[in-house]
């Protein structure tokens, strides 16, 4: 029978190194999914700092938390300082609040074939990162408010509030950058759905890191 992740982080605070390598295995799609077109190819690089922080700090995880929200809060940490000191920017400076068109970043070089999932990942890249962190992690990894106001350090009432700035904020970036009005109309209209299809899409060509 397999174990838990709260069995498997138990057994690697023991000491059971397997046991935590396990538990990376079992949440690394996930992990490297969120990642993913948001570092210009130092995607491997974050995977691993995110685990080695983990590693470091797994005592810091309180007893019946989700080992998988943890992880998704120390990558968005790690993804923050990786582009604090890339650009070089204060510590009070908030990334999250910067768009990565905005930081320059390269496009993912997600292949994507339907025009709607091509709109939605140009759009998604031109709001906020925690905007885009925030409806990712709704539609592709199905977060609750509770688990996306820890991730996003926000309280858990703004959580909604949230949301829906994101969503208004990736309506109008898709509107300015929509160059068929029929591919706009088609997104805008079921557009839960489209969102939710492009994580397959965003997962496509995985890479794992040695």
């Amino acid at each position: 029978m397999d174990r838990s992740d709260e069995e498997l982080l138990d057994a690697w605070r023991d000491g059971d190194a397997a046991a935590g390598s396990e538990l990376f295995e079992r949440h690394f799609d996930a992990l490297y999914r969120f990642l993913r077109g948001k570092a210009e190819g130092a995607v491997e690089d974050l995977v691993q700092q995110t685990f080695l922080a983990c590693v470091k700090r797994r005592d810091a995880l309180r007893s019946g938390a989700s080992f998988r929200i943890y992880l998704f809060t120390v990558a968005r940490h790690e993804l923050f300082e990786h582009w604090r000191q890339k650009q070089r920017r204060a510590g009070d400076v908030d990334v999250g609040e910067i768009s990565l068109a905005d930081l320059a970043t390269s496009p993912s070089g997600v292949v994507a074939r339907a025009a709607e999932h091509k709109l939605l990942l140009r759009a998604l890249r031109a709001i906020p990162l925690d905007l885009q962190i925030a409806l990712e992690l709704h539609y592709w990894e199905g977060l609750s408010g509770p688990d996306l106001a820890d991730v996003l350090g926000i309280p858990e009432g703004t959580v909604r509030s949230r949301l829906r700035r994101a969503r208004e904020a990736l309506e109008e970036a898709m509107t300015e950058l929509a160059e068929d009005p029929g591919v706009l109309t088609s997104t805008r209209s079921d557009l839960d759905q489209w969102a939710q299809s492009l994580a397959a899409v965003v997962h496509a060509g995985r890479r794992k890191v040695a």
